[in-house]
């Protein structure tokens, strides 16, 4: 029986490709017709996981933890083995991930190829930081030993490199040491915008971590407002072990009108209201703190069958406004505001990849529910906003941006084309391709 496509974790566009499963100790590539693409979790949102008409490579068979070096933390695994599979080898020997996005349901295979970034990202960088080497199999049979030393120009071109450079079948990664799961956590109400660039700037050098969850419908003098979310490892040492709590299901998809405006009013209001006061400190276990929606089995599916875009920009800051004022202001007054509006400080750190997303400048990310022409229009507007102030769009988020677009957020684009494996492809390379060629 042949296995199902698998999808986008935003469920759109759809997709049907030819499904290849990869095992442990691969020793080539599978012999079939067609283009071929790395398949691991399906946690992008758009179509760079997903190669429509061709044939995917299913990673998660290569998920075996290799080595571990408990005095340097340096750990050796097979691309297919997942975060989550991480944490609970490496963190009760004292080890955590030096950069984690915010799920843990990500193979490090899809982490290297999409250059992921976490809460820490303006003092730790990006995931490909932590990447000593990987091996990359080609599509001509050669098995190449990649590190910023050997095959550095191919390192640079995996990393952030979406799959494209062939297949990654193991890495290793240098961890970072801690005490105890748990973490110190600071939550702030932020009143408007300057609020949280205030608490951004004071956060920088004081919290590892930091975040802002915003209220999309919020106009005028309380644009902006919403809750700043900072912490540190707990700098004490405790009790090392713990246990994930089962996730609540989800096991249909919604009905569409479940996540309107009316619902996401009720959830702006609770959420803006958990704890009373201005600020509310706690400890807290990394699992929640990183990782909330991964409480919640196939969340996705509360979007409904049509699917939903999530849409991540970075631009530049520009005082206590700028792009991101103007962003948010279009986004309130369109009346599609979503429940997850993120937002947060990017630092200086030169990304590893080619085609790296993470730079300088200020990240929002948003989940719109597909309503059809009326949620493109709106990106759409966005991308006008994001192009003008010389932003990016994020590529493993995206299912609709333009190429030519695409070609200005990424300056080192035909650099990273000669390293593009010629039987490796995704739907969302050949979209770009032929919106930048039309």
């Amino acid at each position: 029986m042949p296995h199902p496509s698998p999808s986008s974790w935003g469920t759109y566009p759809e997709s049907d490709a030819s499904v290849q499963k990869l095992s442990s100790r691969l020793a080539d590539l599978p012999a079939c017709s067609g283009l071929l693409l790395p398949y691991g979790l399906g946690r992008s949102y758009g179509d760079s996981c997903l190669n429509n008409g061709e044939n995917l490579l299913l990673t998660r068979g290569l998920d075996h933890c290799i080595s571990l070096d408990e005095n340097k933390g340096l750990l050796e695994c097979e691309a297919g083995v997942s975060l989550d599979e991480i944490l609970k080898v490496v963190t009760p020997k004292g080890w955590f991930l030096p950069v984690s996005p915010g799920t843990r349901f990500v193979t490090v295979g899809g982490a290297i190829a999409n250059d992921v970034h976490g809460k820490n990202h303006h003092q730790a960088g990006c995931f490909g930081a932590y990447v000593t080497q990987f091996e990359l199999l080609r599509s001509d049979g050669s098995r190449e030993r990649c590190s910023r030393t050997q095959h550095a120009s191919r390192f640079r071109a995996t990393i952030g490199g979406l799959g494209l450079t062939g297949l990654i079948t193991r890495a290793t990664i240098q961890l970072k040491p801690i005490s105890s799961p748990l973490i110190d956590v600071e939550q702030i109400k932020m009143r408007n915008l300057g609020e949280f660039f205030a608490l951004a700037d004071e956060t920088h050098s004081s919290h590892e971590y930091s975040v802002a969850w915003l209220d999309g419908l919020a106009r005028g003098d309380q644009l902006g407002s919403g809750i700043f979310i900072r912490g540190n490892h707990l700098s004490e040492s405790t009790d090392l072990g713990w246990t994930s709590k089962p996730m609540l299901p989800v096991p249909c998809f919604a009905p569409s009108w479940l996540l309107g405006k009316p619902a996401i009013k009720a959830f702006n209001l609770a959420y803006s209201n958990k704890f009373r006061g201005d600020r509310h400190n706690g400890r807290e276990h990394f699992l929640p703190f990183f990782y909330p929606l991964d409480t919640v089995n196939h969340w996705n599916r509360l979007y409904g069958k049509k699917g939903f875009f999530q849409y991540q920009c970075v631009v530049p800051r520009d005082g206590d406004g700028g792009p991101i004022r103007e962003l948010l202001t279009h986004i309130s007054k369109s009346g599609q505001a979503s429940f997850l509006n993120v937002l947060k400080v990017f630092g200086d750190q030169k990304p590893e990849g080619l085609l790296s997303f993470a730079r300088p400048g200020v990240t929002l990310a948003m989940d719109f529910p597909n309503r059809g022409q009326n949620t493109l229009k709106l990106m759409t507007e966005l991308d006008e906003i994001v192009m003008k102030s010389g932003g990016a769009l994020y590529p493993a988020k995206d299912a609709r941006m333009r190429g030519e677009d695409f070609a200005s957020f990424m300056p080192a684009l035909d650099l990273f084309k000669t390293h593009i494996d010629p039987a490796f492809s995704s739907s969302f390379w050949r979209r770009m391709d032929l919106v930048a060629d039309g």
